[in-house]
This record gives C-alpha cells, structure tokens and sequence, in this order.
C-alpha cells in the first residue's frame, strides 16, 4: 500500500478541523490538524508535509502570513487556501505569494479531494523537474571526473531533497 499524503490542516474552527480531518484521514491523507497560524509554522518545523490545507481568517498569524512562511521555508510543500471569507483581493495575494488552489466554504469534498491531488501531482512535478536540473548540473561538473564524485554529488543532492 502507497504511503499516505502528509497533510497539515491548519482552521481556528475546532469542529470543522475536527470534521474535514477525519474525512481527509479516510481518503488516503496523513492529517495533522492544528487550530492556529502559530501551531502551523511550529508543525511544519519539525515535521515534513507535502499540502498544508490552509484557513484565511485565524486570531493571531492568519492565512496569508502562514502561506508566505510555508513556501519559503519549505520549497516543494503546496498550499491551498480554504476560507469562508474569500474575497478578489485576498485570492490575488494568496496567488502572488505561490498557493496552489483558493477555495471557498463550504465546499464539495470531492472538489477539496481534486484539488489536494492536483497540488501533490504539482509537488511531484516540481521536485522531478528540480532533481533532473540538479542532475544536468552535476553531470555537467562532473563527467570528466570519476564515477565515484558522480555518485558522491547525487548523494548531496538527494540529502538537499529531502
């Protein structure tokens, strides 16, 4: 059996976190859910996701810093915003700032369902594309030299990947 996506759920709104958690869980996602922007950046820090699910309006860090922050600091999570309080204005920040998806309370889960594989297929493309610019450029360094400083570099590589 594949392994699960890690998803971290990140919504102030316990019984929604609590509900949209366990049905994600039962879909093939890792969920950790967390109840605040704070929590988020903390999580994320010590633990490797590949989507965060993200609310816009939380007390404290709100969804738009939590965006900025995940993607700087971990350049192959994708994050998508669900909000009940979307508006032009913020889809366009969130968009400029590299989200995936932008979705609007309530939603279908099938939709949610869509979107979240969608963002893990780009993740995927993503890290493909970079590990194969990575590889020309190791090659490229490289190939005159012995197979075992070939070797050596992917080794790097693939640890920087991780």
């Amino acid at each position: 059996m594949p392994d699960k996506i890690k998803l971290l759920v990140v919504d102030d709104e316990k019984q929604f976190l609590e509900t949209i958690s366990k049905r994600l869980s039962m879909r093939d996602f890792d969920v950790t859910p967390v109840s605040s922007g704070e929590e988020a950046i903390e999580a994320a820090r010590k633990q490797e996701f590949e989507i965060a699910l993200v609310d816009l309006k939380m007390p404290g860090i709100g969804g738009e810093e939590v965006l900025e922050i995940l993607k700087r600091e971990h350049r192959f999570m994708e994050v998508v915003i669900l909000t009940g309080y979307g508006s032009i204005d913020s889809a366009i920040k969130c968009t400029k700032a590299g989200v995936y998806g932008y979705l609007e309370k309530p939603c279908e889960l099938e939709t949610l369902l869509n979107v979240l594989r969608e963002a893990y297929q780009r993740r995927v493309q993503n890290k493909l594309k970079f590990k194969g610019e990575k590889l020309k450029e190791i090659v490229s360094e490289v190939a005159p030299g012995s197979p075992l400083e070939i070797l050596r570099k992917l080794k790097e590589m693939d640890r920087e990947l991780k």
